[in-house]
């Protein structure tokens, strides 16, 4: 029997994403109950369970997890179509990053790409957490971290081992008594909830990683800097905070680098047949070879 509820996919499109009948109905502007219906009629259709329900909310089958795969896949390329039949496919594009990287290394080279290609309507957007980019229009993400992301094409981009930074005043500290002394009394800065970076570096220095309490989530990266500057907290950084160490506002107070950290591009799977996106992806894979 042909299968008709392709409605019924773009919700459970919307629910596997978040994991969520509570969150999927506040994004659609419906009710828990009318999301938990329809997906109970499209696992009628379908003949066969999607979704486990829990105590703690849902999880998705096997078969779910295959179908959620596949779903995407053909709404993203059923999307590019409809762009590319609109003419907005190929010209605009929307690349993702943190400001600190936008500011700190893409600007000063984004005018070899526009003059170069002056067909491309290029659109900068700023990063914070890790979102969903097709949710957001968004064609592709400079990403910082160690690439380990399974829900995205990842290619690195730029190696940019991390090392742990401090103001003036902490630097003393660890000047003074030692990094292994003082570092168990000092606030780390998180880029994000959940980031496993400071665990990876006390690990690779060879220390015991005990988090703090009082341990600040500090999600965009320029404002981190001044975080650090302030005496706020240790933060890792990399070689693109050159400019404040040299003039004396931050210190690398350890040699220890996590040198599996930089920046990667991520984007979703089949994008690159856009162009548009490609002569960018390009571009700058060659400016961080250069």
């Amino acid at each position: 029997m042909r299968f008709r509820s392709y409605d019924g996919l773009r919700l459970f499109d919307v629910v596997a994403r978040h994991l969520s009948f509570t969150a999927a109905a506040a994004e659609l502007n419906l009710t828990k109950g009318a999301v938990s219906y329809q997906i109970s009629r499209l696992e009628t259709d379908l003949g066969f369970a999607v979704f486990d329900r829990g105590p703690r909310g849902v999880a998705l089958t096997e078969k779910g997890e295959r179908l959620r795969q596949a779903s995407q896949a053909a709404f993203r390329d059923l999307d590019r179509e409809i762009a590319e039949l609109r003419d907005e496919g190929h010209g605009r594009i929307t690349i993702a990053m943190a400001t600190y990287f936008a500011s700190r290394w893409l600007s000063p080279r984004l005018m070899t790409f526009i003059s170069s290609h002056p067909q491309v309507a290029l659109r900068v957007q700023p990063l914070i957490n890790l979102i969903d980019l097709t949710a957001h229009d968004i064609d592709m993400a400079i990403r910082w971290g160690k690439g380990d992301w399974s829900d995205l094409e990842i290619e690195p981009l730029l190696p940019c081992p991390a090392f742990p930074t401090a103001g003036a005043a902490v630097a003393a500290r660890v000047a003074e008594d030692g990094l292994e002394a003082v570092l168990p009394d000092l606030p780390l800065l998180h880029d994000r909830d959940g980031s496993e970076a400071w665990r990876d570096w006390h690990r690779a220095a060879g220390l015991a990683y005990r988090p703090r309490r009082d341990g600040l989530v500090v999600p965009d990266p320029n404002v981190r800097v001044q975080a650090v500057i302030d005496g706020q907290g240790v933060a890792l950084y990399d070689r693109l905070v050159a400019d404040e160490v040299t003039a004396g506002r931050m210190f690398q107070i350890s040699a220890v680098e996590l040198s599996d950290y930089g920046y990667y591009l991520a984007y979703p799977k089949g994008a690159l047949s856009n162009p548009s996106l490609k002569a960018f992806r390009d571009w700058i894979v060659a400016e961080a070879l250069g």
